[in-house]
C-alpha cells in the first residue's frame, strides 16, 4: 500500500475506537489551539496546530528518513484539508 493510501486510512477511515479514546481529531486540534493560545498568550488556530504537526514531522525527517515521518505529515495535511472543507 502506498503512503497516500495509508494516510487516507488513518484520516478518513479512523476507527470508532480511536475516536472514543481521543475524541474527534478536528476537535482535538481546536482544543490544542486553545491550550497553546492560553499558555503562550499568542493566538493559535486549529489550522496552525495542523501545520505545526506537519513542521514537526518534516523536522524529524530532516534528521533521519523514516516513512512514518512522511506518512504522518501527509496525513496531517489531509486532515487539515478535511477540516477546511467542513
Amino acid at each position: 500500500m502506498n503512503i497516500l493510501n495509508k494516510a487516507n486510512d488513518i484520516i478518513n477511515k479512523r476507527s470508532e475506537e480511536k475516536e472514543r479514546l481521543y475524541g474527534p481529531f478536528s476537535k482535538g486540534m481546536e482544543r490544542a489551539a486553545m491550550i497553546a493560545s492560553g499558555s503562550t498568550g499568542k493566538h493559535f488556530t486549529a489550522q496552525d496546530m495542523f501545520m505545526c504537526l506537519v513542521a514537526l514531522k518534516l523536522s524529524r525527517q530532516s534528521f533521519n528518513h523514516k516513512e512514518d515521518n512522511l506518512l504522518d505529515a501527509v496525513a496531517y495535511l489531509a486532515a487539515l484539508n478535511n477540516y477546511n472543507e467542513k
